[in-house]
């Protein structure tokens, strides 16, 4: 991959100034080979495993960035969904699990490990039921394990029975990380259609259909966007969109460059390179203040669906052009948490968790980094994700959850978790309850459109 004079100039440029960065760097390793034995036993081949595999991953990622100048924000790690390689543990064994995926993911130097994490869109397993009695523990008691739930795929259907147990799980790791602001909840997903490759946390896993070990990024540039956009007054819709699809482009390159020179020092595969445009706390890196560019005077007005679909296809038609190996969400990040604009405009009454469901039918992943306040009852949360989740599998789409009851705190009030999970307002929640729903359980059937064959 040849660069030109030109290139590697504007490419310093939007390092400097417009918030440029590799958002992550993320080793996928398969540890279907770890299952098997007691809970001392699997414990000990995943960590053996992992440390073979990454014991080197940071310091060639640093390498490669001081070879390149080009930060790499997060080095991250993700594994095959726990549920799946250690079927045969109960609680205390997924617990400890849970304890030893922490540890070697602190030895090795990684910030986030992913893929704690169960497959139970079609029902439970007894490792599933295991797994859900351990959950809470498990990420209330680590600081760097993050998992996620996939409770529906457009051929399979809605599990609603997951969903309810994960509202009242979601309710009760609030409460045991109360202390610092439910901050457990932010290291839970709920997906439909998780992708099997996705770099990004909390919802990373390393699929089983995957390879024995790959490397997959995810990229940034909000900002770089925002910059492109700003002399671009008065010219149309379509115009605009062809901006953003080449600025989406000179990101995907460069992603996929550094991608590929980290997989090629590890002697592993390259996988896919996730061209989301992931917003930070830090000014003018947000997706939000990009739709008030287009002509959005607060993000939640009318037009703000349309205008993010604008950006999110835009996004991936870039990406496409830029490589052939797009992959896990690829389009458009809206987390509330981490987007000081989305922040705004919740806190200037522009932005309603309504329209935010709205909202995701068009982007990336779904309420992402919502919080609520902390006396949203479990019901309720599970009729949130829920509504998500049908947006998902109704628009065979990959949609997700990512919600905080604030423990005793109230609409409006927030917390700071610092970082780049930024500050949590919480948002107004319907009073109207739909617990009856809710209690019902079974599987909501799969749209007939899902009979492809």
């Amino acid at each position: 991959m040849s660069w030109s004079r030109d290139e590697i100039l504007e490419t310093v440029r939007m390092l400097e100034t417009e918030h440029l960065d590799i958002r992550t760097v993320t080793l996928g390793i398969s540890l279907l080979d770890c299952a098997g034995g007691d809970a001392g036993r699997v414990c000990h081949r995943v960590a053996e495993k992992i440390s073979s595999y990454a014991a080197n991953f940071v310091h060639q990622a640093r390498r490669v960035e001081a070879d390149y100048g080009i930060p790499i924000a997060n080095k991250r790690i993700s594994i095959t969904p726990a549920a799946i390689f250690g079927a045969g543990l109960d609680a205390d064994g997924f617990v400890r699990l849970a304890e030893t995926l922490d540890r070697v993911a602190e030895e090795i130097g990684v910030d986030y490990l992913g893929g704690f994490s169960a497959l139970v869109h079609k029902g439970f397993s007894r490792g599933d039921l295991a797994y859900f009695e351990a959950l809470a523990e498990a990420l209330a008691t680590t600081k760097r394990v993050c998992a996620s739930v996939n409770v529906a795929t457009t051929t399979a259907g809605i599990n609603m029975d997951a969903i309810a147990r994960l509202g009242t799980l979601i309710k009760d790791l609030a409460e045991r990380t109360r202390g610092e602001g439910g901050i457990g909840c932010a290291k839970l997903v709920v997906f439909a259609n998780a992708p099997d490759d996705n770099p990004f946390v909390a919802g990373t896993f390393h699929g089983v259909g995957e390879a024995e070990c790959a490397v997959n990024v995810g990229v940034s540039g909000p900002g770089v966007v925002r910059a492109a956009l700003t002399p671009c007054a008065g010219i149309d819709l379509g115009s605009l969109a062809e901006v953003v699809k080449r600025t989406a482009f000179k990101i995907t390159r460069l992603g996929e460059m550094i991608g590929r020179r980290v997989a090629e020092r590890l002697g592993v595969d390259f996988g896919i390179v996730d061209v989301s445009l992931a917003p930070t706390p830090a000014a003018g890196d947000s997706v939000a203040d990009i739709l008030e560019l287009i002509g959005i005077e607060r993000t939640g007005a009318p037009g703000t669906t349309a205008a993010l679909a604008l950006l999110t296809d835009a996004v991936k038609k870039g990406g496409a052009m830029a490589t052939s190996a797009t992959g896990g969400l690829s389009g458009a990040f809206i987390p509330v948490s981490e987007d000081q604009g989305m922040i705004r405009a919740v806190r200037e009454g522009a932005l309603s968790l309504e329209k935010l469901e709205a909202m995701s039918a068009v982007c990336s992943v779904g309420l992402d980094m919502v919080a609520v306040p902390g006396d949203t009852p479990a019901s309720t949360i599970s009729g949130i994700i829920a509504d998500e989740i049908a947006i998902g599998v109704i628009n065979f789409k990959t949609t997700a959850v990512r919600i905080l009851p604030l423990p005793g705190m109230k609409a409006g009030e927030s917390v700071d978790y610092g970082g780049l999970l930024g500050e949590a307002p919480a948002m107004p929640v319907n009073p109207f309850r739909c617990d009856e729903f809710v209690a019902r359980g079974g599987r909501i059937p799969p749209p007939i459109r899902s009979m492809k064959n």
